[in-house]
């Protein structure tokens, strides 16, 4: 086949997580100025297979043995000066595996999981021009989040329980399963859900061609990376059945405090890494670091701390509780 770190220019820096780091060949290709920061990501599985991901642009690309080529790889393949008649040879190459890797591999097979349609609470989409959104916009954005990115639902004029309310739709399938209120004005609880059993926010979040998931505790960290969130700091058995319908690597962030670090043992026996970056004192969970760091660092250092190894995650929650 082809490796891949060859065909990359430039310098590159591998990390003690496993990524190799390279100036990312394809934001010059997409509109953005030439990364010269070493933003670019490539990962390793099985010695053969890859996933790279751009933390300046966002592209994403990966390689499987055994499968055809994304339209991303082959983008990628021609921005590194390889031309139609190799990028061809080295798809039907990689299709010859097929056959055995079927033979070898067990097929996954999906378990089928409903949820029941619901309505929610009588509210209004978030709207930049009504006056009375504006409260709600900007505690949004304090919290490193874009209105128009989520439909995100309030209720201005509401009194008493229902008042200073930002609605967050729960959806699966691109139906409407349930909701949760967040009330911006601090009074407890601060959350209030309606949620069904096994639910897991942001699965329709996730895109066929994306390499991992991300598994964050609340709604807004998972809403600040595209990720799924668990609600709690616990796993049930239908999301673990939700999980592995997506067939791809599963990484944990736990809340970075004592109750969130419960969750790191259950979720090594399920196979999937942990990933506790260091963000500083000040921060507890992905939603800060976003805040602090940005969107792109964040995910980076997500995913150059992720690991299995039960040594590095002992002495990571070791920091955090020496902290709390």
């Amino acid at each position: 086949m082809f490796d891949i770190l060859s065909l990359l220019p430039g310098k590159k820096k591998r990390t003690s997580s496993g990524w190799t780091s390279v100036n990312a060949p394809c934001c010059h290709h997409r509109g953005h100025k030439p990364d010269r920061r070493m933003r670019g990501g490539i990962k390793f599985s099985d010695g053969t297979n890859w996933s790279y991901h751009c933390f300046n642009c966002g592209f994403k690309c990966g390689f499987t043995l055994g499968k055809q080529f994304s339209s991303n790889t082959k983008l990628m393949l021609h921005w590194l000066g390889i031309d139609d008649t190799q990028v061809t040879q080295w798809n039907l190459e990689s299709l010859k595996h097929r056959h055995l890797l079927d033979i070898l591999l067990p097929t996954v097979k999906k378990k089928k999981i409903k949820f029941d349609e619901v309505e929610l609470p009588e509210a209004e989409l978030i709207n930049e021009n009504n006056p009375k959104h504006k409260v709600f916009i900007d505690y949004l954005a304090k919290r490193g989040l874009n209105h128009t990115e989520y439909p995100y639902m309030v209720t201005p004029d509401a009194e008493n329980r229902n008042a200073n309310r930002i609605i967050i739709p729960y959806t699966f399938g691109n139906k409407i399963v349930g909701h949760v209120s967040r009330y911006i004005d601090d009074r407890h609880p601060k959350y209030i859900k309606q949620q069904q059993a096994g639910y897991l926010f942001g699965y329709d979040f996730q895109k066929p061609d994306w390499q991992c998931c991300i598994v964050v505790e609340g709604v807004f960290d998972a809403l600040s990376i595209n990720g799924c969130a668990l609600t709690s700091n616990t796993i049930n058995p239908i999301q673990i059945d939700l999980l592995r319908n997506l067939n791809r690597p599963v990484i944990v962030v736990p809340d970075q405090d004592s109750a969130g670090l419960e969750l790191c043992d259950h979720a090594l026996e399920l196979g999937y890494k942990i990933s506790i970056p260091d963000w500083g004192d000040d921060v507890k969970d992905v939603n800060d670091a976003v805040v602090k760091y940005g969107r792109l660092p964040t995910l980076l250092s997500i995913m150059q701390n992720a690991t299995n190894s039960k040594i590095k995650i002992q002495i990571a929650r070791r920091r955090i509780d020496n902290r709390t």
